[in-house]
């Protein structure tokens, strides 16, 4: 497998700051595609172990949230042969980060119905996919102001939460709580320097 880039600290691709891996070789060819030098599956660089070691090592920095594959097509099967044994890595390296996967796929007409009962390596990548953005980007369904996709037809599938109850589950942002403190800022821990008061 090659991949045409690897981003640290991309912050587009999935909530919280992430290193994002995009693989090369896509057979969608998407009208309006952002990326279409990495529909040649021998575009960039070679895959390697230590470009697997190099995304791991990044990934122990503090400050990030999860990692995220993207493409291209990390769902080519030529792809996913490379993709599922790397994806175990970061899974039992980093239990606790989030894992998002781009796909062209529709998840339960392509992905589950297709590919799911053919190879092992679809399983296994999904065993490792916390959310799955699915569906070909369709230029005519660009919107600008969506969240973590690029046309309206896409999808955030939660991966588990769809495996468990056999029907797609939507991934929902966690809600942000704002607290605003008025009487008393000292009792939370701001400096009176800083309060005002």
């Amino acid at each position: 497998m090659y991949y045409a880039d690897m981003k640290r600290w991309d912050v587009a691709n999935g909530p919280g700051v992430r290193v994002s891996l995009f693989v090369s070789g896509c057979t969608h060819h998407c009208k309006g595609c952002f990326n279409k030098e990495a529909w040649d599956f021998c575009y960039g660089k070679p895959f390697t172990e230590q470009t697997e070691d190099e995304i791991l090592r990044e990934l122990e920095k503090s400050y990030y949230h999860g990692f995220t594959l993207l493409g291209g097509e990390p769902f080519e099967y030529e792809n996913q042969k490379a993709l599922a044994p790397f994806l175990k890595r970061v899974r039992e390296k980093f239990p606790d980060l989030s894992v998002w996967c781009y796909s062209g796929y529709v998840f339960d007409k392509e992905i589950l119905a297709q590919m799911f009962p053919k190879w092992n390596e679809t399983r296994e990548m999904l065993d490792c996919i916390d959310v799955l953005v699915d569906g070909r980007f369709v230029e005519e369904q660009k919107q600008v102001d969506l969240l973590f996709r690029g046309s309206a037809n896409q999808r955030l599938i939660d991966v588990k939460k769809s495996m468990e109850t056999g029907d797609v589950v939507l991934w929902e942002q966690p809600e942000y709580v704002h607290v605003e403190v008025k009487e008393n800022p000292n009792e939370v821990g701001i400096p009176p320097e800083t309060s005002g008061k």
